[in-house]
């Protein structure tokens, strides 16, 4: 099976993809495109898989910049400054050519973005965590710290875990509230007391907010379509040992 990725055409003309976990070398729980080096998947196996995506990107496997994603509100400039361990952060900008940003996600939004006139790009893990202490703003600030214009930079969230299948308690919702009352429109209720947050509304609300040129969501749920997206969540829910992450990529 060939690799299947997710484009956008506000992204286009630079290579990018949300890939999907078709076409991957992994099996059982893993079966797919497991791109996630931190899963108990085999290595041999994911480097295997990464390599898959580098060809698709068309750049070598070691051009796959990668951070450690600790749902901080970190940012980083590629390529690294120090090449010797990989940075503890969840986004990267680059101007640089031939180098493909990834970022690995199985619910948490991955984002891209790009500002076509000034060659700048980037690219954002954002799970609630990092999109509530500001990693798309902070996204944006260093992309315009290497020449990009906000209002021309376009950003794309791709798959992510949708509201109906995203329930949270009341501490989870009061965190929000307690940052700004009106983050109660991406909440519905749900059952028993429950709520139903709305991941990729909020990232989109946070990105316009910010003054982003365009933004947008791919409209697809990770937790819902178990075929094409790895989803923590799920996992969890059917009590899986582990899991697998889906890579996104942009290059310029």
């Amino acid at each position: 099976m060939t690799l299947e990725f997710i484009t956008s055409d506000v992204l286009s003309p630079v290579r990018h993809g949300f890939f999907t976990r078709r076409g991957g070398a992994s099996s059982g729980i893993f079966e797919g495109l497991n791109c996630g080096t931190g899963s108990s998947d085999q290595s041999e196996i994911i480097s295997i898989n990464r390599a898959r995506v580098a060809d698709a990107m068309q750049v070598a496997p070691e051009e796959l910049a990668a951070v450690h994603q600790v749902h901080s509100a970190d940012t980083i400039t590629v390529p690294f400054a120090d090449k010797s361990e990989t940075p503890r952060a969840d986004a990267m900008v680059t101007r640089a050519q031939g180098m493909a940003l990834t970022i690995l996600t199985a619910d948490c939004q991955p984002v891209l973005f790009a500002d076509h006139s000034a060659g700048v790009i980037g690219a954002a893990h954002a799970g609630w965590k990092g999109a509530l202490t500001g990693i798309l703003e902070a996204t944006l600030e260093a992309m315009e710290g290497l020449g990009a214009k906000r209002s021309d930079i376009a950003a794309v969230i791709g798959p992510t875990i949708g509201q109906a299948n995203y329930e949270v308690g009341q501490e989870f919702l009061d965190t929000f509230l307690d940052d700004d009352t009106g983050n109660a429109a991406f909440f519905a209720n749900g059952r028993d007391g429950r709520f139903q947050f709305n991941l990729p509304g909020y990232g989109l609300n946070r990105l316009r907010s910010a003054g982003v040129g365009h933004a947008e969501w791919s409209g697809h749920c990770t937790y819902a379509d178990p075929s094409r997206f790895y989803s923590y969540r799920r996992s969890t829910h059917q009590k899986q040992a582990d899991y697998g992450r889906l890579i996104s990529a942009i290059c310029l």
